[in-house]
């Protein structure tokens, strides 16, 4: 019998593929970086074959590390960056264009013409998103309009769509071969192409937007055998679907309505399990899929995302020189005792949630002669800090619930420094679990239940354990005032964009 579970984790900057056992535990592990492209201000890009390729080699390199072979492995689970938007030839399996990336801002005019009538809200309450470049439809519509011939080709029913998960289905499970073209409920959500009650695409918004509904993928649950892989995965079940904030939330077993998860990344994203019916936010949150295990009914969740959180790290190391790895920016915040009166807003893709202003860019407000780069580095992390409170008051506002502590996971939350503070502007405690790798573990989890790897849900709750938790130690006064000081900055990025 089959000892492990493998998740491919098809994130923003790297792909990886992890191998789990039964208890949750990470048996080996491999990590493979892609080019990150900007061809111009706002828009970013990425290589959808170099990223297929790279998941390839991760999967293969794990394999090898762990010392096991293709027979060890139960079931396939995908998770990835949601949004990142894939058109490619049906017949070639060659895309005909760069993925856009979830950060990809080109598409800020269709989002403000789709507004016009009817404004940022036009489809909320079919989708349970506003009107923003964040999402894929838009962005399908961009490539449509864009590369010359697409739309033709589209209605020909030539070319497909899909987020990384659908790309890495298709190809997985034989491409222009037949390939299974299909996704699952959590990164349907994330179109803005799907009606979250129905859980099918929304004829009416593929007709105000221009997109054939013959170039979609089949909506699936999250837990299901999809197809079987070729090649290096042949005869492999492809079994588990989630997107990754959602994994995070599976994998960190919110299964209750209440229970809530921040995952600190290139973004960041909050999600609060709100249970079988979707409360549209008053609050500037996003009403999402949670996830849906088999013939079970789908849990919905809302969501904050911070667009730019781990993401400001690697902009200090890379475009500035200040540190040269990301740990280096904890020991340099560390070295002042304060952030000096600054603080960092990294709208550089706009505000996400609870915003949405396309029109901010970031900023550094405060600056003296006294500030060093100390004090950068400290208003650095503090602003994922600042960014992930002010979320969390708009996930209260709208679920009634007051949150009594906050699951963490993602690379961040090494950073003690961080999480501490974190702890401090919330006044909550922060837990982080032992397996910290939750999004990888909540594809595997829903790949192994599709499978009987693991019996039911209780199981998996039975494999969570807590690694080390902060508590709360800084005054209300002092709170208070460093978050009137947060607020006060962010209404300076705003209208910046004409």
């Amino acid at each position: 019998m089959p000892q492990y579970i493998a998740a491919l984790d098809q994130g923003t900057t790297s792909t990886r593929c992890i191998i789990f056992d039964r208890s949750g535990q990470i048996i080996a592990s491999s990590q493979k970086e892609h080019a990150q492209i900007y061809p111009w201000p706002g828009w970013v890009e990425h290589d959808a074959l170099e990223i297929w390729e790279n998941a390839q080699e991760v999967f293969r390199a794990a394999l090898a590390g762990g010392g096991l072979s293709l027979a060890g492995i139960a079931a396939l689970g995908i998770t990835n960056q949601r949004e990142t938007t894939v058109v490619w030839d049906k017949a070639t399996g060659q895309p005909i264009y760069n993925a856009l990336v979830w950060q990809d801002t080109r598409t800020d005019k269709i989002c403000a013409d789709l507004a016009a009538e009817g404004g940022q809200e036009r489809f909320q309450s079919k989708v349970g998103l506003p009107l923003a470049t964040y999402f894929s439809g838009p962005k399908v519509k961009w490539l449509l309009d864009n590369v010359d011939g697409a739309r033709e080709r589209a209605e020909r029913g030539q070319l497909l769509f899909g987020n990384m998960d659908t790309w890495l289905l298709w190809n997985l499970s034989g491409g222009p071969n037949g390939g299974r073209h299909a996704t699952d409920v959590t990164n349907a959500s994330r179109t803005m192409l799907m009606d979250l009650k129905t859980l099918s695409w929304d004829t009416e918004i593929l007709n105000v937007m221009g997109i054939p509904p013959k170039m979609l993928p089949e909506i699936c649950s999250s837990s299901e055998v999809y197809a079987e892989g070729v090649g290096d995965f042949a005869g492999l079940a492809i079994a588990g679907i989630l997107g990754d904030q959602q994994a995070a939330l599976f994998g960190q077993t919110c299964f209750e309505a209440g229970s809530a998860k921040n995952t600190y990344g290139t973004g960041c994203f909050m999600l609060m399990n709100t249970g079988p019916e979707p409360i549209l936010s008053e609050n500037g949150l996003l009403t999402t899929l949670g996830y849906k295990i088999g013939d079970q009914p789908p849990v919905y969740a809302l969501e904050g995302s911070i667009a730019i959180t781990g993401a400001l790290v690697q902009w200090l190391r890379d475009n500035l020189g200040l540190i040269e790895s990301a740990p280096e920016v904890e020991v340099l915040a560390a070295s002042v005792d304060d952030n000096g009166g600054i603080y960092f807003v990294p709208a550089f893709s706009g505000l996400f949630a609870p915003y949405w202003r396309s029109d901010a860019r970031g900023v550094i407000v405060g600056m003296t002669r006294y500030i060093n780069k100390g004090h950068i580095a400290r208003a650095t992390l503090e602003a994922t800090a600042y960014q992930t409170r002010e979320v969390l008051e708009a996930m209260e506002g709208d679920s009634g619930v007051a949150l009594k502590s906050l699951k963490v996971d993602g690379g961040m939350v090494q950073n003690e420094f961080l999480m501490q503070f974190q702890a401090d502007i919330l006044d909550v405690p922060v837990i982080r679990p032992t397996v910290a790798e939750t999004t990888a573990l909540g594809a595997a989890y829903a790949a192994g239940l599709a499978v009987g790897y693991w019996e039911d849900q209780s199981a998996l709750r039975a494999n969570w354990s807590m690694s080390q938790k902060w508590q709360p130690r800084m005054g209300e006064e002092k709170r208070e005032r460093l978050f009137r000081g947060w607020k006060k900055a962010v209404t300076r990025t705003f209208d910046w964009v004409e």
